[in-house]
């Protein structure tokens, strides 16, 4: 780890995927443990937590992204300012699936790098008998083909929405004390029958931090 990433005090995660595949709901119930069944388009929402580490002062900025697209120069401009991505489809729905190939394929040329850390997110696991993308072929692809880390979760339940969080900073190397702590924040989230593959450390270059 280099010397900027031990003295990091700031990281940037971002949720991309498809309209109405649950990016806001997987926030939500992140930071306020709850969920909204009425879907709401949303524009850009940028959203902050401060945890105090040790007397150091660590801040988390979740990026939550419109499905739509409307404005690629922004969504470009937000991957290269960004350290690690939430790559977000819906089990039961394939093309979502095929959205989050094309996202990965956009921010591997973004960050002109075969290794961002990402993180692809199958939610609504709780809808299991609707499910249409299978998930041992979907882990087979993210983990073999794109070596990233896998995770299978519900906003509805509230089923592995915390330990999408803990992957993403463990892909940026952010305290595995933070990732503790934010566990503990969530302390009800049930992890039983959880679908969650992870891959060895990335080290990053030099990213961005945001103000």
């Amino acid at each position: 780890m280099s010397p900027a990433e031990k003295n990091k005090t700031t990281v940037r995660l971002v949720f991309f995927g498809a309209a109405g595949v649950g990016k806001t709901a997987l926030i939500r119930r992140f930071l306020q443990d709850n969920f909204e069944p009425k879907h709401k388009r949303t524009v850009e929402e940028l959203h902050s937590i401060e945890h105090d580490l040790d007397g150091t002062k660590m801040r988390i900025e979740i990026m939550d992204t419109s499905g739509s697209y409307s404005f690629p120069a922004m969504r470009q401009l937000c991957i290269r300012q960004s350290d690690a991505f939430a790559l977000v489809y819906s089990i039961n729905d394939p093309e979502s699936f095929e959205e989050v190939h094309r996202l990965r394929e956009e921010i591997l040329e973004l960050k002109g790098s075969k290794l961002a850390p990402i993180t692809v997110v199958g939610n609504k696991a709780d809808l299991g008998n609707q499910r249409r993308v299978p998930a041992k072929e979907s882990m087979t692809i993210v983990e073999l083909d794109w070596s990233a880390s896998f995770v299978e979760a519900s906003a509805k339940s509230g089923l592995n929405v915390a330990g999408v969080f803990e992957e993403l900073l463990r892909q940026v190397n952010f305290p595995s004390s933070l990732s503790a702590a934010l566990r503990g924040r969530r302390g009800t989230v049930p992890k039983d029958g959880v679908l969650v593959r992870k891959k060895p450390l990335i080290k990053k270059a030099d990213s961005c931090t945001v103000s």
